[in-house]
């Protein structure tokens, strides 16, 4: 972390609402992607995002060191998904097909590739999918996912091996079928 940073966590920790404006801005789209991983619905996601955000300003006091402070916001974002998705009645995903348009005309394949892909996302377990949102939709580096996620480096690369690998074999079959 860069001396930066840590000045305007920092100051964010000690009350400071610009600083605070900072880090909203900052760590906002990290932890959608953790909620999201979880809940896969963007208004509850929206809705965790706010509401760690604002547990992480009431309760700021409770982090005693900056370098720490991005981890636990995520852990508070990953907790309180997992709360959302505990109260939520379980709805299958493979329940909610879309409908054909108007024409009857299949998804063009890019779309049929993009769901599918989606499909295998949903199927992983919960710190496979968080785990590979952060590091290929988020973009994010090894160790800021370590430090999310709270796992070492070789857990990380397991995690990562098998959730890629998982999805891999998933999206085979339904590859070589369109080959044929």
């Amino acid at each position: 972390m860069d001396a930066s940073a840590q000045q305007f966590l920092e100051a964010a920790l000690r009350g400071d609402e610009e600083a605070f404006e900072m880090v909203i801005r900052t760590y906002s789209r990290t932890l959608f992607a953790v909620a999201f991983a979880i809940l896969r619905d963007k208004g509850e996601a929206e809705d965790v995002v706010q509401d760690t955000l604002v547990k992480a300003y009431r309760a700021r006091w409770r982090v005693r060191s900056a370098e720490k402070f991005p981890a636990w916001l995520a852990s508070v974002a990953r907790h309180r998904a997992l709360d959302v998705l505990r109260r939520r009645r379980f709805e299958p995903l493979d329940g909610h097909e879309p409908a054909p348009d108007d024409a009857g005309a299949a998804p063009a394949a890019d779309e049929d590739t993009r769901e599918r892909l989606q499909k295998s996302l949903a199927s992983l377990p919960e710190a496979h999918r968080v785990a590979i949102t952060l590091r290929y939709l988020e973009g994010m580096d090894h160790r800021a996912i370590e430090k999310t996620m709270g796992v070492t480096n070789g857990a990380l690369r397991g995690i990562l091996g098998r959730a890629l690998e998982t999805m891999r074999k998933s999206m085979k079959p339904s590859t070589l079928a369109t080959l044929k």
